[in-house]
């Protein structure tokens, strides 16, 4: 389940592009489709993201992605009610690491984009609304379709990602549990190591096939 929804969410979250006066003034599903077209563009002509280039995969996506998201509201959710025990350095860290786990997750998931179709539903928000949901449905050959729906908050004039529901279950919050083991085991530094050694697996697992 986690693999697909990181694989499609991958596909649709790429909020990047060089946009920052645009989206500005765009609304978030106009934004968060046409970003997506572009992205998936960029990743059917680069023949190295397709043949499993992960480090390019990773270039991409803090470019293009990383401005568009809010780690800090994504590892609160994700932490849940254990995030009131770290301190400010520790929220930092925690903040840091989910962030970079994250991305490459992302980033591998970009890799084997197979020419999925996503198809955007209506925006049911009003003008003034600040918390929006933008749904999408992801149809793939010999697959059931799977709803990918996006939680946006406005902050100041531009709008950023903090969640992923896939089939109604947040990508951000099915961390919750292993975390909070992480916690009960070993405290909020324990769960910033067990990040850290996740991490440090990850990169060793792009070097290794570099």
């Amino acid at each position: 389940m986690r693999k697909i929804a990181s694989l499609l969410a991958a596909l649709t979250l790429g909020l990047g592009l060089q946009l920052s006066a645009f989206a500005q003034s765009i609304a978030p599903d106009a934004l968060v489709k046409n970003v997506t077209d572009d992205v998936i563009a960029i990743v059917r002509q680069d023949k190295a993201i397709q043949s499993g280039d992960t480090r390019k995969a990773v270039e991409l996506v803090e470019t293009k992605v990383l401005p568009y998201f809010d780690f800090a509201h994504m590892t609160r959710l994700a932490v849940g009610k254990d995030w009131r025990q770290a301190n400010a350095e520790q929220k930092s860290a925690l903040t840091h690491e989910f962030k970079t786990l994250l991305v490459r997750t992302y980033s591998n998931a970009l890799t084997q984009y197979r020419n999925q179709q996503i198809d955007f539903k209506p925006l049911r928000a009003k003008p003034e609304d600040t918390d929006v949901l933008v749904r999408t449905e992801v149809r793939q050959p010999g697959a059931k379709p799977v709803q990918i729906d996006y939680n946006l908050d406005k902050q100041g004039d531009s709008w950023k990602v903090y969640d992923v529901l896939v089939a109604g279950v947040s990508l951000v919050t099915n961390y919750r549990d292993s975390f909070g083991q992480e916690v009960r085991a070993g405290g909020i530094d324990g769960l910033i190591k067990s990040l850290k050694d996740k991490n440090q697996q990850l990169d060793t697992t792009v070097s290794a096939k570099k």
